[in-house]
């Protein structure tokens, strides 16, 4: 259970795949086990803040900072993304980073971080892209009725673009997760007869439930 939340949350934060152009570069070995070294650390970090708040904060300003949300929204929607007009694509972004910025929130995220060892195991360079292959230990987390925890092996792939370095693609084995959230968006559009307007009216109405939920736990978290 634990390692599946953890998964996910993981998942949610740091999901991001963008059409990198041909001047990308490759990002050293050695500076991409930092950055990720660096990132992964940051994040266990802020897990462990008490604050609800602070925690919620600062992982938003993570998201911001070190994931290009615009890129991910336009991966995901594919073929979709050329048929919007200006319109549709000002109003679909400005929802998905609304639902970005608070769908992971509808995880419990009060688990002890200082329990996790997380540590890069191997680096890739090749072409115009760096993989860094990472191990994530839960067995200091679980309980004594529960089954041993294995050991999550969790690829990421970065790129470098002007000077900075970008997480392009999440994988757990051979499995690319951002192509989930196109998977689940292309059902909502196949369930709206593909009209992009009824599509970005439920995604709305998504983002906003979870904004309704998270708004909720804060005022709990006050009393």
């Amino acid at each position: 259970m634990k390692s599946n939340l953890f998964l996910r949350v993981i998942i949610l934060l740091f999901c991001v795949l963008v059409n990198f152009p041909a001047y990308a570069e490759i990002v050293p070995e050695q500076e991409a086990k930092q950055w990720v070294e660096e990132k992964g650390r940051l994040l266990l970090e802020t897990f462990g803040e008490k604050d609800i708040a602070k925690k919620y904060a600062a992982l938003d300003q993570m998201m911001l900072d070190y994931i290009d949300l615009d890129g991910v929204s336009k991966f995901v929607m594919g073929r979709y993304w050329r048929q919007m007009n200006n319109e549709q694509k000002q109003t679909y972004q400005d929802v998905f980073k609304r639902y970005a910025l608070s769908i992971y929130k509808s995880f419990p995220l009060d688990f002890d971080s200082t329990k996790i060892d997380f540590e890069v195991t191997r680096v890739i360079p090749d072409y115009n892209k760096t993989s860094v292959f990472t191990k994530i230990n839960l067995a200091k987390n679980q309980t004594p009725d529960q089954a041993p925890l294995s050991d999550i092996t969790v690829n990421f792939i970065l790129s470098k673009n002007k000077g900075i370095t970008k997480i392009i693609d999440l994988k757990l084995g051979e499995s690319s997760l951002i192509l989930s959230y196109r998977s689940r968006f292309y059902e909502m559009i196949a369930q709206n007869d593909e009209d992009i307007d009824w599509f970005l009216e439920d995604l709305s109405d998504i983002a906003e439930a979870a904004e309704r939920t998270v708004e909720e736990n804060l005022r709990e978290t006050e009393y």
